[in-house]
């Protein structure tokens, strides 16, 4: 009984939503999303107004000690030329962490409704999906700005002609894979915490739920928002090269 009662309270999806020229809008997704790039801008505009040549502030030791660690990420995946895209990976870095922690904040719509106020925007596919397509589209950019009309539709037919359908499908679905990897941990981790508070009584749930929310958002958010922008290098190296065999290594070693 207490499974069909938690089958029946339990919702999967369901946003406050209005409508923008006749489509959907998901309310607390955008809030979410607009609270994470405040965030992250706030941060980045105060470190910017308080760089010292002296002693660092702790905020600006942070933005040195990151942007230092993917700079380094950056050459060892690419070479020199992956110092360009140091700046759009650890935006996409921060703001992929700020998102993710999001759901740290405890807050409600309402009491009794269990739907935050300001869900991680990650953990809807929308976000996720706006930034695959904004990344791999950058990626094809370059690639043709690199390799030429000529070198870029070459490339497809690499190693072997015969692998021309192949390689086609894998540029499909990069964005593809990018979104899921993304989406598919913060909303499998959030539904867990709902089920868990949903079959678990009061007095025991709240350990379980904070235990949860440490590993999954704190650490596996991390992890993901540093996957998402690992798994970008590598796009933009792979896609910029005109050694053949160094983009194959480099997708064997991910």
């Amino acid at each position: 009984m207490k499974m069909l009662y938690a089958a029946k309270t339990i919702t999967v999806g369901v946003h406050p939503t209005f409508k923008v020229f006749g489509l959907t809008i998901d309310g607390d997704i955008v809030m979410s999303t607009l609270l994470a790039a405040a965030i992250f801008l706030f941060l980045a505009l105060r470190m910017r107004a308080r760089v010292s040549a002296g002693v660092p502030s702790k905020l600006q030791l942070f933005w040195e000690i990151l942007v230092e660690q993917v700079t380094d990420l950056a050459l060892s995946a690419i070479g020199p030329k992956g110092r360009r895209y140091v700046p759009l990976a650890v935006t996409i870095f921060l703001f992929i962490l700020i998102s993710n922690w999001l759901d740290f904040i405890p807050s409600a719509m309402h009491p009794g409704v269990s739907g935050p106020i300001f869900p991680a925007p990650t953990g809807d596919v929308n976000l996720p999906l706006a930034m695959a397509l904004l990344v791999i589209v950058w990626v094809h950019i370059e690639s043709f700005r690199a390799r030429g009309f000529k070198g870029y539709f070459k490339h497809y037919g690499q190693p072997y002609l015969a692998l021309t359908p192949i390689n086609i499908v894998e540029e499909i679905t990069k964005p593809i894979t990018l979104t899921f990897r993304l989406f598919g941990n913060l909303f499998s981790g959030g539904l867990f915490v709902v089920v868990l508070t949903t079959l678990l009584p009061i007095y025991v749930s709240p350990p379980f739920e904070i235990g949860w929310k440490l590993f999954d958002t704190g650490l596996l958010g991390a992890i993901q928002a540093f996957i998402f922008m690992l798994l970008t290098i590598l796009y933009f190296g792979m896609a910029t090269s005109h050694e053949e065999e160094h983009p194959v290594a480099v997708e064997a070693s991910h």
